[in-house]
């Protein structure tokens, strides 16, 4: 009667393995897989003293890791202001750049920080503080507009 279990043991625990190991196998494909910034992303923050609410347009393009793009938002006068992203970065699903802007003369640089789920982007913007102060961080969330089709 032993003679028999033990084969069936054996059986038992190479299937068991075996299950294992293909677990972990989608588990590390699923982990290598790089999630997709390329495409237009949207997100809007609220206006000053209850105003109209700000949207702001990102398009992405991604080559590797490395990331490109522009980002178009409101300027000081309501007027959109289109500015190229700085040190674009993509791995695994998270995304960042940076933004930098001049005014009066002086240069602000918005960093951006998210991770990429599907066709959202959510994260921390570090801001410029007011006057030469401390930055502070604001959570952002994008969502990637889809195609329209003709």
């Amino acid at each position: 009667m032993q003679k028999t279990l033990r084969p069936l043991a054996s059986l038992t625990t190479l299937v068991t393995c075996a299950i294992l190991a293909l677990a972990a196998a989608d588990t590390l494909r699923a982990e290598d897989k790089k999630a997709d910034p390329n495409g237009t992303w949207t997100w809007s923050r609220p206006g000053r003293d209850g105003g109209e609410p700000r949207k702001s347009t990102l398009t992405l393009k991604a080559e590797g890791e490395k990331v490109t793009g522009k980002l178009k938002s409101p300027g000081r006068q309501g007027n959109p202001v289109e500015t190229e992203i700085e040190n674009g970065k993509i791995k695994g699903d998270e995304i960042s750049f940076a933004v930098s802007r001049e005014f009066n003369g002086n240069k602000f640089t918005t960093k951006y920080m998210g991770k990429i789920s599907g066709d959202t982007i959510k994260g921390k913007m570090e801001v410029p503080g007011r006057d030469g102060g401390e930055p502070r961080s604001v959570d952002w969330e994008a969502k990637r507009e889809t195609e329209k089709k003709s």
